[in-house]
């Protein structure tokens, strides 16, 4: 649910809750192989938000893995439902991703950029005005 500009995103079980304010600095589509298997579909869709714009209630679990890019990325899991909550990237200390799914909002922005799209799926069909990059 949306209300000039306040996102509000839970897991599962609604033991991890966020209000994300504010627009999201990016909204992406990620189809590397790792995104595939984080999400257990064909891609994964992340909002980027200011970390000062974001407020967490509720315990997470957490798991780094070295991204294709080769940073470090630390997720934030729901330790009941095991749902992705957040994520940082390395290097962007002031910066939290947020999946998409998680605020179960159809006005939620439209991506604007599609990531990785040398593993995209052959039958995946993105709509709109992306940036598209390999």
């Amino acid at each position: 649910m949306t209300e000039s500009n306040t996102y509000y995103a839970s897991c599962s079980c609604g033991l991890v809750k966020i209000i994300a304010s504010g627009k999201p600095v990016r909204v992406s589509v990620c189809h590397c192989h790792a995104c595939q298997q984080r999400t257990g579909s064909a891609f994964g869709v992340q909002a980027r938000f200011a970390l000062e714009d974001v407020t967490i209630t509720g315990n997470t679990t957490l798991y780094q893995r070295e991204a294709d890019s080769g940073n470090s990325v630390t997720f934030h899991f729901c330790p009941t439902c095991g749902n992705t909550m957040y994520y940082f990237l390395h290097g962007m200390k002031d910066f939290i991703a947020i999946p998409v799914g998680a605020f179960a909002d159809a006005d939620f922005p439209a991506p604007t950029i599609s990531i990785y799209e040398e593993r995209q799926h052959a039958w995946v069909m993105l709509q709109g005005d992306l940036e598209h990059i390999d």
